[in-house]
Parts: C-alpha cells; sequence; structure tokens
C-alpha cells in the first residue's frame, strides 16, 4: 500500500556499447534498480520478468531501436546514453532526459490506456501533471506502483510500464465492446438503472460494474522501500521554478532571505524548457539553469527539484513530496521524502495549466493539447505526429503550429476560432502560408485506435455549426485558453476572481503571508513573468525583514488581441448547438461528457458542486486540472448565469496524489493506536484463538479445533458453557474504582437507580443515561466498603465513562468528595460459567464456602483462588451458573491455566466473545452498541425495573418528555424466523404484514415503504436449535404474536414477534 503514487524517480542506465545485445551475456555495467526486483541478463528487462518465468525473460520480444518519431537533433535529452524500457510487454528504447511518455510517443505509441467507464481508447493529452489519460502501473507484486503518470515518470533503465484499466489488452479492450450501450451509463446511472431485480445488483451488477471500472490495481505485497521526513524552515519559499518562480528565488535571495525553491521537475526551467524561446540571448534553458546555479551557489538559498508542494495549511505551513534520485551503480536510501516546511512568506509562481476544448470524439489518442504538442518537440525532441490540425481560440495554437513546423510536421490548418486573429503569432502562421481558418472550429474527429481525420466548421453567430471541411490528419493540437495553477492558493483559503478577458480564474485576496507571481497572477509573456518574479520576491523579502536592492513593482496583467480567449465551452456538432448523443468529452478521465452535464443540469442540481459528484467532473487522480473551468463555462453557458456565479468547486489537499508510505515516513509499525492484549493473550494464540478488535483490545473471537468452521466452533463453545463449563477471559472490561465520602450520592446521579441503599459486599447492575435520556452505558458495580465502589464498563467505553464521570463531577457537582481511578489494567478478569461452574470454583478455591446460600447471587467474596488472593463475584451474563474472579494482572495468566487444568475432568472449555454474545442473546441481555444507538432510553429496552422513581438522575426529566413516553417508539423484542435455520442479518429491516406486497413491488422513485423496525442482534442458537434475533420494532412490546417480514438482498423472511427472552426465563440456571 505504501507505494500508491504518481511519481516516478530519476532515470539512470547503463553506458552504450554495454553487452547487451543477447539475452543471455550479462551488460559491462549492471546497475541495481531502486525497485529492487531481479533483473534480465540484457539489462533491458521487464519488471514483470521475474513473475513471467525464465523463458518470458529471456525470449520476449526484440528491442525497438526505431524511435521513428525521434528528431534527428534538439531537445534537452541525453542522446549519448540510451535507457531500455518495455510498456505491455513490448520493448523500447529512450534516452536520459525523457519521460516515459516522451519515450512512448518518440516510438510511436499513441495508445496508452482506456477510458473509465466506455473503455475507449486514449492517449498522451499533456506534458505534466495535469494528464488525464496516460495512467501506468509501474512494477509488479509489493514494488507495483498504481496510477503512474506517464507524463512524470522520469525514464530509467529496466522501467516496466503496463496500462491500467484494460483486458485482455488495451489494444483489445473487451469491454469496449459495451460502447453501444453507453446511454445506460449516463450521469448518475447507478441511481437509476439496474434496480431489478433487486438481489441481482449486489450479485451481478455492482460487482461487474466495479470491474469495469477504476484505475490501477493496489499493490499485493508489502513495500520494499523507505520514505523519510524533513523539516525546514525558511523566510521565502517560493513554489515554482519557472521564469517568475526564478526571478522570486533570485530576487528574495539578492536581499539577504533564507529562500527554498521548490518544483516538481527533474530540473528548473517550468514552461521554459518546452517553449523553444529564447531569453537574455540565450536559449531558455540555458538561462534557467544559469539563474539556478547562481541561486543554489548561496549559503542561505535552498532548491529542492522533483519535489511537489501538494498541501497549502494555515501559519504557512507547506507539505511537499520530494523524489529521491538514484545513483548510478545503487538504488536511493530513500524512495521519497516528506518536506514539511515553515515559511513566513510564501511566494506562489506555479503557472497555468492549458485547457482542451470540448467537441465531438476529442478524446482520440493523437488528439493532444497544443503546449503538450510543442513541449515534446522543443524538450523531448519528439514529433508527435506527421499531420496537424492546430484547433484554438487564443494564440496557444499559433505557437504549436510553429514548433510543429519546424519539426517536419504538415500543418493542414489553424482553426481559431476567434473572428479576426492577429497579432505576431498569427502573422509568423500566415507568413508560413499555413492555412488559418478564421472564425472555425473543429467539430469532431474520426478514426478507430488514432485520430485519422478532423472536421472543421465555421462558427454561426448564434453559434451553431456552419459549412464544414474534413481534415486527413493524425495529430489534433487543441488550446481552449490557460487556467492558472490556483489550487495552493485556494487550499490556503485565498479568494478567486474571474477574468473575463483571459478567461480564467486568478487569485484576489489572500488569507496568508503571499504573493502570485507569473502566469498564476495573470501575466503569459516570459517577460511579464520575469517582472512579476522579481517584484514578488523583493516584496516577500521586504515583508520579513530585508530591504532588497532593487524592488521594482509588478506589472499589471497584460491581456491583449494576442493572448485574449474567445469563449468556447462546447463546440457545435453538425447536428446542433447541444447534441445530447455526442461524446464530447468534458473530463477524460472519468468520460464526463457534455450531456452528462446538461443532463444533471435538467435534473435540478444547480450547484456546481452537486453537479461535480453527480457527473464525477473533477474526480479522480488529476482532480479536473484540465476539466474543471470547461465544465464550469459550460454550467455558465447552459444556466445563464456568469461564471463567476457559477463558482468553483473546493480545492483540497493534495495537489496530486501522495502514497501512503512517505505519509508514514520512517514510523512504521503499530504506532497509530495502541493494541492492547490480556495477559492471556499468548494462551490464545498458542490455543488457535481467532481475535476480533473491540476498541484498542485484540479479543479472543472464537477457539475453532481442527478442520472445525467458525459456527461449528461457535456452537460447540456455546453448549460447553450451557452443559458443563465455560472458561471466558473478560479482562478487557472497563474497571473504575470510586471512592470518597459521597461516592453513594454520586452514583445515585450517575445511574437510574439507587446505591445509597446497595449492602457491602454486594454487587448491582445499573444503566447511565446521557441528558437526553438516552442510554449511554451499562455495567455492575460492588460496594466494597462504605466509601468505596468498584465499577465495570463496555470494554470500549471504559475511557469515555471514566470521561463522564470526571466531567459530572468536576464541573457540574465539584462540592461532592468523590474520586475515580482506572485500574483496567490491574485486574485480570476469567469468567467461569455452567452448571459445573461451582464445582470448578470449589476446585480452585478449596477455602471458599460455593453452596448457593452462602455465596448468593450478586455476591462478592474475597478468597485465595489458585494460591492467589482474588475477588470473586456471582455474576452472570450468560444465564448459567456463573462467576467473576478478579487477580492482580500479572497472575492472569497462571489463574487461566489453573482453571483449565482444574476443569479438564469437568469438559471446561474456553469460549470466545462470539459465543458470549450468542449466550447473552439467548437471554435478551442488550449490549451498548447493539440494542443500543444513541436513540433509545431504558423504558425502550423493557427495563423500567432498573429506573428509580425516588430520586433524580442525569436524563431523567428528558425520559418525562412527550416523545420519549410514545408508546409507539421502537423497543426490545425478540423475533423467531418462521424457517428456524434461517439467521437473518444485522441491521435488516423490518416491514409488516400490511406493507409487504407493496415493498415487494417498489420501484425507484416510488414512496419509501414504511419500516417497522431493524434486527440489532441475530445468531443460531446451538442450543435452542434455531436461529434468533433480538431487535427494535415500533411499539414492539405489545405486538408479541404479529409477523414481521426482514428485507434484505431482495429476500423477505418472515419472524414472529416474541419476547427477548428464549432461553430459561425463569432464571432457574442463574440462580441454581
Amino acid at each position: 500500500m505504501g507505494r500508491l503514487c504518481v511519481h516516478a524517480q530519476e532515470p539512470q542506465g547503463r553506458p552504450r556499447r554495454a553487452l547487451g545485445a543477447c539475452a543471455w551475456l550479462p551488460a559491462l555495467v549492471q546497475r541495481g534498480s531502486r525497485h529492487g526486483q531481479p533483473r534480465d541478463q540484457g539489462g533491458l528487462c521487464d519488471r514483470r520478468a521475474a513473475a513471467r518465468g525464465p523463458r518470458a525473460a529471456r525470449g520476449g520480444r526484440p528491442v525497438s531501436a526505431s524511435q521513428s518519431h525521434r528528431l534527428a537533433g534538439g531537445g534537452l535529452i541525453d542522446r549519448d546514453r540510451e535507457l531500455g524500457f518495455s510498456f505491455n510487454g513490448h520493448h523500447y528504447i529512450g534516452h536520459p532526459g525523457d519521460s516515459l511518455a516522451a519515450a512512448l510517443l518518440a516510438n510511436g505509441v499513441h495508445l496508452v490506456g482506456r477510458s473509465l467507464k466506455y473503455h475507449r481508447p486514449r492517449g498522451i493529452v499533456a506534458a505534466g501533471a495535469e494528464e488525464p489519460n496516460a495512467i501506468v502501473r509501474l512494477g509488479a507484486g509489493g514494488d507495483a506502483e498504481p496510477n503512474a503518470l506517464a507524463t512524470m515518470v522520469e525514464l530509467e533503465d529496466g522501467l516496466a510500464a503496463r496500462s491500467v484499466n484494460a483486458w485482455p489488452s488495451v489494444e483489445s479492450d473487451w469491454m469496449a465492446s459495451l460502447a453501444p450501450l453507453s446511454r445506460l451509463f449516463a450521469a448518475g446511472f447507478y441511481y437509476k438503472t439496474f434496480m431489478a431485480p433487486p438481489p441481482a445488483w449486489r450479485r451481478l451488477y455492482e460487482p461487474l460494474i466495479r470491474k469495469a471500472a477504476g484505475f490501477g490495481v493496489a499493490p499485493d505485497g508489502p513495500d520494499p522501500d523507505r520514505y523519510g521526513h524533513g523539516h525546514a524552515h525558511c523566510d521565502v519559499l517560493v513554489i515554482g521554478a519557472g521564469p517568475a518562480g526564478l526571478t522570486a528565488a533570485s530576487a528574495a535571495a539578492d536581499a539577504g532571505a533564507r529562500v527554498i525553491l521548490v518544483d516538481e521537475g527533474a530540473r528548473c526551467g517550468g514552461s521554459l524548457l518546452g517553449s523553444g524561446e529564447a531569453v537574455a540571448g540565450v536559449a531558455a534553458p540555458a538561462w534557467a539553469e544559469r539563474m539556478a546555479a547562481a541561486i543554489g551557489a548561496r549559503d542561505d538559498a535552498r532548491i529542492l527539484l522533483r519535489t511537489t508542494a501538494f498541501g497549502y495549511y494555515d501559519g504557512n505551513f507547506i507539505a511537499a513530496l520530494e523524489r529521491m534520485p538514484a545513483r548510478a551503480g545503487e538504488a536511493p536510501a530513500l524512495r521519497q521524502r516528506l518536506w514539511q516546511i515553515r515559511a513566513r512568506h510564501v511566494v506562489l509562481a506555479t503557472g497555468a495549466h492549458e485547457r482542451p476544448l470540448v467537441f465531438a470524439d476529442n478524446d482520440r489518442p493523437g488528439v493532444m493539447l497544443a503546449a503538450a504538442a510543442a513541449a515534446y518537440v522543443h524538450r523531448y525532441a519528439v514529433r508527435p505526429g506527421s499531420r496537424a490540425v492546430i484547433a484554438a481560440n487564443n494564440d496557444g495554437g499559433y505557437r504549436a503550429a510553429l514548433a510543429l513546423g519546424d519539426a517536419g510536421v504538415a500543418i493542414a490548418a489553424v482553426a481559431d476560432a476567434r473572428r479576426d486573429p492577429e497579432g505576431p503569432m498569427a502573422e509568423a502562421a500566415a507568413a508560413r502560408g499555413i492555412d488559418i481558418m478564421a472564425g472555425h472550429a473543429v467539430i469532431a474527429t474520426r478514426g478507430r485506435k488514432r485520430v485519422a481525420e478532423a472536421t472543421v466548421a465555421e462558427l454561426n453567430g448564434d453559434g451553431s455549426a456552419g459549412r464544414s471541411r474534413r481534415l486527413a490528419c493524425d495529430l489534433v493540437a487543441m488550446s481552449g485558453g490557460w487556467s492558472p495553477v490556483v489550487h495552493l492558493f485556494s487550499q490556503s483559503r485565498g479568494r478567486l476572481r474571474y477574468d473575463e478577458e483571459l478567461c480564467a480564474f486568478l487569485p484576489d485576496r489572500a488569507a496568508q503571508a503571499q504573493s502570485c507571481a507569473g502566469t498564476l497572477a495573470g501575466h503569459f509573456s516570459t517577460d511579464g513573468c520575469m517582472a512579476s518574479g522579481a517584484a514578488a520576491g523583493a516584496g516577500a523579502a521586504r515583508a520579513t525583514g530585508f530591504e532588497p536592492r532593487d524592488p521594482g513593482a509588478a506589472p499589471e496583467p497584460e491581456p491583449s488581441p494576442a493572448t485574449a480567449v474567445r469563449p468556447l465551452w462546447l463546440a457545435p456538432t453538425a447536428r446542433g448547438r447541444y447534441d445530447r448523443g455526442a461524446k464530447q468529452f468534458v473530463d477524460f478521465q472519468n468520460d464526463t461528457t457534455a450531456a452528462d452535464i446538461l443532463l444533471a443540469l435538467q435534473e435540478g442540481f444547480e450547484s456546481i458542486e452537486h453537479v461535480k459528484r453527480y457527473t464525477l467532473a473533477g474526480f479522480g487522480t488529476d482532480q479536473g486540472k484540465t476539466a474543471n473551468v470547461n465544465a464550469l463555462g459550460l454550467v455558465s453557458e447552459v444556466t445563464g448565469k456568469p461564471v463567476a456565479e457559477v463558482g468553483t468547486t473546493t480545492f483540497r489537499p493534495p495537489y496530486t496524489p501522495v502514497t501512503f508510505g512517505v505519509l508514514a515516513g520512517p514510523h512504521v509499525g503499530a504506532l497509530l493506536d495502541p493494541v492492547r492484549e490480556t495477559p492471556m493473550h499468548d494462551w490464545h494464540v498458542a490455543h488457535g484463538a481467532l481475535f476480533e478488535n473491540v476498541g484498542q483490545w485484540r479479543r479472543a473471537w472464537t477457539y475453532p479445533r481442527a478442520n472445525e468452521s467458525f459456527h461449528d466452533a461457535v456452537d460447540r463453545e456455546c453448549l460447553a458453557v450451557r452443559r458443563a463449563v465455560g472458561v471466558f477471559d473478560a479482562s478487557t472490561l472497563g474497571k473504575i474504582e470510586i471512592w470518597g465520602a459521597d461516592s453513594a450520592a454520586f452514583l445515585d446521579r450517575i445511574y437510574t437507580n439507587g446505591w445509597s441503599t446497595l449492602p457491602l459486599g454486594r454487587a448491582r447492575y445499573g444503566l447511565m443515561c446521557r441528558e437526553d435520556g438516552m442510554v449511554f452505558d451499562d455495567g455492575t458495580t460492588t460496594r466494597l466498603d462504605t466509601k468505596r465502589y468498584f465499577m465495570t464498563t463496555t470494554s470500549g467505553n471504559a475511557a469515555a465513562v471514566l470521561d463522564w464521570l470526571e466531567e459530572w463531577s468536576q464541573t457540574e457537582w465539584p462540592e461532592l468528595e468523590v474520586y475515580f481511578t482506572s485500574v483496567t489494567e490491574q485486574w485480570a478478569t476469567m469468567t467461569i460459567a455452567g452448571p459445573g461452574a461451582r464445582e470448578l470454583l470449589a476446585a480452585l478455591a478449596p477455602d471458599l464456602a460455593v453452596d448457593r446460600e452462602s455465596f448468593p447471587f450478586m455476591a462478592l467474596r474475597h478468597a485465595r483462588v489458585a494460591g492467589i488472593e482474588a475477588r470473586i463475584l456471582r455474576i452472570s451474563f450468560s444465564g448459567e451458573l456463573s462467576y467473576e474472579m478478579y487477580v492482580p494482572w500479572w497472575h492472569g495468566l497462571h489463574l487461566w491455566e489453573a482453571a483449565m487444568a482444574a476443569g479438564a475432568p469437568l469438559g471446561a472449555t474456553p469460549y470466545g466473545t462470539e459465543a458470549m454474545h450468542v449466550l447473552r442473546a439467548e437471554k435478551g441481555y442488550i449490549v451498548v452498541g447493539h440494542e443500543t444507538d444513541g436513540t433509545v432510553t431504558p423504558l425502550d429496552l423493557g427495563m423500567g425495573w432498573a429506573v428509580s422513581k425516588k430520586k433524580d438522575f442525569i436524563g431523567r426529566r428528558s425520559l418525562s418528555r412527550a416523545d420519549t413516553a410514545r408508546t409507539d417508539r421502537k423497543q426490545l423484542v425478540g423475533l423467531k424466523t418462521h424457517d428456524p435455520a434461517r439467521v437473518v442479518p444485522e441491521g435488516a429491516q423490518l416491514v409488516s404484514e400490511a406493507n409487504l406486497h407493496r415493498a415487494r413491488k417498489a420501484a425507484p422513485g416510488s414512496p419509501p415503504v414504511p419500516m417497522e423496525g431493524h434486527v440489532s442482534s441475530s445468531y443460531h442458537s446451538a442450543a435452542l436449535g434455531r436461529s434468533i434475533a433480538l431487535a427494535l420494532v415500533k411499539g414492539g412490546s405489545g405486538r408479541r404474536g404479529e409477523t414481521l417480514h426482514a428485507a434484505y438482498d431482495g429476500a423477505f423472511v418472515p419472524a414472529e414477534i416474541v419476547s427477548p427472552v428464549f432461553y430459561d426465563p425463569g432464571n432457574e440456571r442463574r440462580d441454581a
């Protein structure tokens, strides 16, 4: 589980000319990979090779060395080294500096996955963390990393990746055959379809839907990697190392501030790395490297690369995830580190994500963001296609067209939704002879596993499609505008504003000591980003007490005709403005279409938060980085509300997925919650007990013998108690010593029944209520002397009861002299129950008179038991003759072993909590949490005998309210199913005979069927030879003999209302 994440590590490769041409020859240099999986002898292994076996490892497909889409020059890759990797079992070559996505594109691989619901072919859309489609699984077993983004995985030698959510393969996914049924899977389909027959939902429909949907599979083994935590403090934290972040960090550091600069990339530069432009007379990546070197050379500055700031919390506290690179020849000591950073001032320079355009079949492989297409050309020297159509509503399309043209890609046309595009980018494209189709938009694509054709149509004044043309292409580069990355700003409780000219949300009012710079602040030119970054850095330094050398002033956002965006939230189709039959994807990752959003609005979901949840737009690993604003714009367009009024959904951390392993860091093991064990725990383990968690306690559940099922073991234990003698570990009971002159008066107020009259050496059962009269806890309390009592509570409620007592003593009745001490782990407790219990006690305590008259029910005795001084109470929770023995904690195991030895001739049998529950249910005894749920009073439980009418107590006045005195309140009853072998599940709802026909015919949308109550406890009783159940039923005490029907899994099981006491109603066995 620790490896659930989306980030990989720095590539490391073998030198070229290593002896690896033959799979059985060892490489000249063999590097240990971080994942620790065995490698094949050729150095180009699949991480799954070991799992597939030697034959598969040695006889795999030959490595493809063509890199058919790699440009002959350029890029920021190391062409002197080759890295072997595999994808879906096919082997390929890449270079250091490649991302997995870039290497796949370089090798001509465009189909990388299948969609969530419809299993449509999907390709690479983006080049960074906003990628919605290229989700892959790395490695296998405990080393597996599900849901990694191929765009963020740095290529390394031996890397093995596979597509997710495709079977049997991504090329031929059988679930894609359901495409003709896609109308059944519209927004909210799971609320409206697959309703009949009722049993089919759980047994058929839900498993199929869950199998079809989803992403990767969680690792199936322990995480072999190590993780660390780091803490840092600084004056100025700069998030983002693009042009704005670099100049901000430089300005703050020049002023003398302690600076930390973090960026999720492997090198500084941000958008400059894929822009192809020059800065200060040098290539943009070289300028960024020079700036980073100057910042890193300062003693008071630090750069954290491969570090994603994923959470912004109060007090300028930033959580960041650092991915640790491996060094040549060795795995990293840590895979990841969690940085917890406190900054006096934060500069956010997080950039912006390009938005896609929404048109029919805009999800085909080969359709990608225009900036991503340019980035693959400039940064990775990859030609993403051979003939491209550019779809845009801003100048981003022209940048991509020029970059692709320089890479040898034929530009079929630029479809610009703006009527009169102007500016230097459009002029440069026109000068190259590129066909610019102003006032046009791509409205559809065609193709099977890759786009083969785009339909471009003129946009009429009413938004409909006019004349259209079909253009052959294998690449559609789209630019629908830019969405500043406001996630961290919003997490910090900052307020946003909507800019109509930029069609984007920008930071408005900050809630913490922070500044925004670059495209996040609305500056879309490199010069504007650099100037705003320098001003933000200088301002941050000044705010923390340093005087900047040249404070400067932040420029105003500069929207111009060259950067202005024409809103195009949804392209029309040839059939109309809003075509509900078209697959126009708003959210690629969740298969949310424009039709889904239109349906949500039609069904009355007006709040954008409701629309999000109903359609899944903005869910998933990318949290709507490319989808959210388009969804908001479409809602705005359809409802007529301004986008600002529609609002945004909530931005919550983490910004990108974070591994469980790094959150735990070095603090692994059973540290989250204490695990409490009784002194007899090792004995239970040695004798094959199964355990259950009760609060923090590990309690013996049952003791199955060889070849014995769970239910058979419970039946055997129950019969042993009823026929011979059972031994039970009750050490987990909460135990509280109460002492002081006013102890009795205090207990009178806490419990519903009286305690002042309790004789010395006697115990009494009591109920506690909250102020509203509802049952809070129950248990027995024993009077040890005139000022001292010994209280027991339910195992999981001991701490809450102690807090309850302390609260009332300290805040309401401080005048009472009463004190409380938790002694739960000072006393080990063993219960013996059954007809042979008296004989067993006599054997253990030969000096104690154990006859009925000498040791009556609810009496306390002190004696030596198995040679140990003990408190012995004759109390029963099973309905049998029973004794509870309390000895010092460290003597618990000795007492237990002595009891098992002395009881062997009597057939003494250890029994666990499951048998204990069956035994108490046979007697109609309640368990807090089963028969109570915070809405049940003592009177509802038929325990009016435990409620005093002579004294006051907490909750008494509430019991006289009209609501708590209603006769139709749910009351405790017993149930006997007509079929004695049918055990009704706990929680099953109960339907009356009168409503049975209506319940059977209930359909989605029909009024709810009235429920008479629910089953609170249900078991098979070996002693009675049938099923029994306790239930809370409306007016149940007056309905005995009536038949109700337990509804579950589409079945309606008839059961008769009876007394809740099924066994020994006269208590002859208990009082024997």
